[in-house]
């Protein structure tokens, strides 16, 4: 097995700990956010990548698209499906992986990714394939974690805890323009950002340390290979990170966390 492919199985168990339908509560805004940014037409074929519970495919959905949405974790995918059984929108789910769609070249008018395609082990492999399979003229866009916001600060908080294996690259990267320029722009006429946040509310800052090493996986394995001592530090660090992001002043938890909005046009 190769670096990468071992990174990519490592990758797939993180995500299918804890319990990540209990974090996607906390995006969902950011469907219709990139479905309004990508600005997405009525009957248009779209794809959401690494769809999750499936925020950006529902969204798409209910703008009366044909939605195909693909996921490598079986759990999410299963949860998604429920999700749009329960309002009756027409979605085909498929077990896939970003790094290799099953998708002939220029299938779709809009390639979608929230928060998703950012968590790939071979970035530029998976950037390639949003690209190949959308038509020219059509539009891929992208919301990931900036890495100057709050989930940044998060994610390093956890890499100085759990240090990524050999070849792992900040998914962070996909918040940044310099590298959705190198990412995408061989493919591309034109490529616009934007940069946004989405609030978020705890009950302390202590409830979205505990929150977040239950039910998040990277907080969760990192947590999980910690002894007694550093995990009550890595427990500690996180509640710090929240105090100074903080906006309440009545001992709940209020703050924003930015993420980048990249919508690329395919030549």
């Amino acid at each position: 097995m190769s670096e990468l492919e071992a990174l990519k199985e490592r990758q797939r168990k993180t995500w299918a700990s804890g319990d990540y339908a209990r974090i996607a509560w906390l995006t969902v805004p950011l469907g219709d956010t990139l479905c309004d940014a990508a600005d997405l037409r009525p009957g248009s074929t779209v794809l959401d990548v690494a769809t999750g519970t499936g925020h950006v495919a529902l969204a798409a959905a209910r703008r009366f698209c044909d939605v195909t949405a693909i996921d490598y974790v079986p759990a999410l995918l299963e949860r998604a499906r429920r999700r749009a059984e329960a309002e009756d929108l027409e979605i085909d789910f498929r077990e896939a992986d970003a790094e290799s769609l099953p998708f002939p070249d220029a299938s779709f008018d809009y390639v979608l990714s929230a928060i998703g395609v950012m968590f790939t082990a071979d970035h530029q492999r998976a950037a390639d394939e949003l690209l190949r399979v959308c038509r020219p003229g059509g539009r891929v866009a992208t919301a990931s974690w900036t890495p100057t916001g709050f989930v940044g600060g998060m994610l390093s908080i956890v890499s100085r805890y759990a240090p990524p294996p050999p070849g792992a690259l900040p998914p962070t990267r996909w918040g940044t323009e310099e590298v959705m320029l190198d990412l995408l722009d061989d493919g591309c006429q034109e490529l616009t950002f934007t940069n946004t946040t989405v609030t978020q509310r705890f009950l302390s800052p202590e409830h979205y340390a505990d929150f977040f090493l239950e039910h998040y996986g990277p907080t969760f394995k990192a947590a999980e290979r910690l002894g007694e001592d550093e995990r009550r530090a890595f427990r500690d660090d996180l509640i710090i990170l929240a105090e100074q992001s903080n906006r309440a002043t009545d001992g709940t938890l209020v703050n924003d966390w930015e993420f980048m909005i990249t919508v690329a046009v395919r030549d």
